[in-house]
């Protein structure tokens, strides 16, 4: 690490300690040319996969977009945030599991129908009769009798 004082880049870690939140870890450093102390932080950097649309467009994975379609679902349904910010939690852990750089929209899309499945039946038809395309109610009579 370069000194953040003279430049040189020979530093010595003369103390290290996990930080308060236990996410990232503290260094004390001694500069070995101008003998200046200073401290750095190092923290693990997680990056989500990109969203692969199906017309191949490549977009950086937005929480938000899923809490809107999400919200959209369940407008005036009777469930908490708290169950909605589970979701969105278990939906990103697994999208960072696959250790996968591009992840497919339509594996985001099945994930968000089986989250709104376990949810709420209602919001969960809602949102497949949008991310599906229903075109008549025949579709409708389909997905209510697969729950």
């Amino acid at each position: 690490m370069k000194c953040i004082f003279c430049g040189t880049p020979d530093t010595q870690v003369i103390d290290s300690r996990v930080g308060e939140e236990g996410t990232s870890i503290r260094r004390r450093r001694r500069c070995a040319s101008c003998s200046k102390r200073f401290t750095t932080y190092e923290t693990a950097e997680l990056r989500l996969p990109q969203v692969v649309k199906s017309n191949g467009k490549r977009e950086e994975f937005a929480r938000e977009k899923l809490r809107t379609g999400f919200m959209r679902a369940l407008h005036k349904r009777p469930v908490s945030t708290e169950l909605v910010d589970a979701a969105l939690a278990r939906i990103e852990q697994k999208a960072l599991a696959l250790g996968e750089r591009e992840i497919d929209s339509r594996w985001l899309g099945e994930l968000t129908m089986e989250e709104l499945r376990k949810m709420d039946k209602v919001a969960y038809v809602r949102f497949a009769s949008v991310y599906r395309s229903f075109q008549d109610v025949e579709d409708f009579r389909n997905i209510v009798e697969d729950l």
